[in-house]
């Protein structure tokens, strides 16, 4: 079910209340729609710039379902993994459009569910890959995956509990941090073989309720501890291998159902494109296109689909870069320094996220950075990352 564009303003209740959904609820109030953020902290960004807010253990299924009735909301729209959401199903029943559908979230908040759909069910290309819930059963999953190889809780985000296992050492090690990394009350890990790749890069791909399924420039990404560091669009991509990502992007998405953005993302081989996994919602990688990189940034597209406003298209204008602003350590009430050095660059922008606390390597924020599309991308990359490393988070 989805309402139409003629009922002009909605009530959208947001779970989750981070840096991504603080820029979907600016894209939100830029047209008229109505925000309650909610997570499980006060003062979480989004928070900061909504209608209302909520805090709740999303994981407990009974106070969810006391706030969805409170509110009363037209759309819920997920934002984090730590969700009871399983409880979408009767929400779509209510007539609550879920986004992008109950089926979405409930198979991308689980990498078990998402990856069987993409491997076993669609055919997709794959890493091979196991299941553990204990280290004894991890042990076993990496002699048949073979080492190297990657481990990663089945929910969690920004690579948090994700590591490689290249020694017999290496495993007791990554099932403990896969286990304190875990979101949710699901103890299971995926173990995938180490695919050598040449690149990475997340295919923002919008579904519409009523129009063609539209694809985003790719962008590029580099990770360090399982989290993004740097991205950049466009990505150098072979229309090849852009052509076989859109393909799968599309017969995934498809299978999930629902209108809105999501973030795919895919291995570029010599033996060509793996599909790795996805998000049913704006991907921090695509914070990219806050820098003006596309017609419309990865928010306002997530929210126009949702609201059946209809896309013409998604044109390319710059050539852009992100780069994260990391904490040191631990502070209940972080500052900045070097903002003014940023602020006086040219074709440079940045966001402070306003978190309230701050924790080693915690993104507190990001620097954007743009040129003309025939600069080359490593030059915008290098100035993001340079201009970064001018912003300090003090303790």
């Amino acid at each position: 079910m989805f309402r139409t564009s003629q009922n002009s303003k909605m009530k959208i209740l947001l779970l989750g209340s981070g840096e991504l959904g603080k820029e979907f609820t600016i894209a939100a109030q830029r047209i008229g729609q109505t925000i309650i953020a909610v997570d499980s902290y006060e003062n979480a960004p989004a928070m900061q710039v909504a209608h209302g807010f909520e805090v709740i253990n999303m994981l407990d299924g009974e106070a969810l379902d006391k706030i969805v009735a409170k509110h009363k909301p037209d759309f819920i729209v997920p934002e984090i993994e730590a969700i009871r959401t399983e409880r979408f199903y009767d929400y779509e029943k209510q007539g609550i459009t879920v986004v992008p559908s109950a089926k979405a979230a409930n198979y991308t908040m689980n990498r078990k569910a998402i990856r069987d759909l993409a491997a076993k069910e669609l055919g997709l290309k794959t890493a091979k890959y196991q299941y553990a819930t204990s280290a004894s059963a991890l042990q076993k999953a990496v002699q048949e995956v073979g080492m190297p190889c990657v481990v990663k809780p089945l929910m969690s985000s920004s690579g948090k509990g994700q590591s490689t296992i290249k020694t017999q050492d290496d495993i007791l090690k990554a099932w403990d941090y896969a286990v304190a990394g875990s979101r949710g009350d699901v103890i299971e890990v995926i173990v995938e073989a180490f695919i050598n790749f040449d690149s990475e890069i997340t295919l923002l791909t919008i579904t519409q309720n009523n129009n063609p399924t539209l694809f985003c420039a790719p962008i590029g990404h580099r990770q360090e501890r399982g989290d993004y560091q740097e991205s950049w669009q466009p990505a150098r991509v072979s229309d090849k291998d852009l052509y076989e990502a859109q393909d799968m992007a599309e017969k995934i998405t498809e299978a999930l159902g629902g209108a809105g953005l999501f973030g795919v993302e895919f291995f570029l081989t010599n033996e060509g494109v793996y599909f790795s996994e996805l998000s049913p919602r704006p991907h921090d990688t695509g914070m990219v296109t806050l820098a003006g990189t596309q017609n419309f940034n990865e928010f306002e597209l997530h929210l126009r689909a949702i609201l059946s406003l209809p896309i013409f298209e998604i044109t390319l204008e710059k050539a852009g870069a992100s780069a994260v602003i990391l904490a040191s350590g631990e502070s209940n009430n972080p500052t900045y320094t070097g903002i003014e050095k940023v602020a006086a660059l040219p074709k440079t922008d940045f966001r402070i996220f306003g978190k309230p606390t701050s924790r080693p390597y915690r993104r507190m924020g990001v620097v954007l950075s743009n040129d003309i599309l025939e600069t080359p991308i490593e030059e915008v990359v290098e100035r993001a990352k340079k201009t970064a490393q001018l912003i300090t988070v003090i303790l």
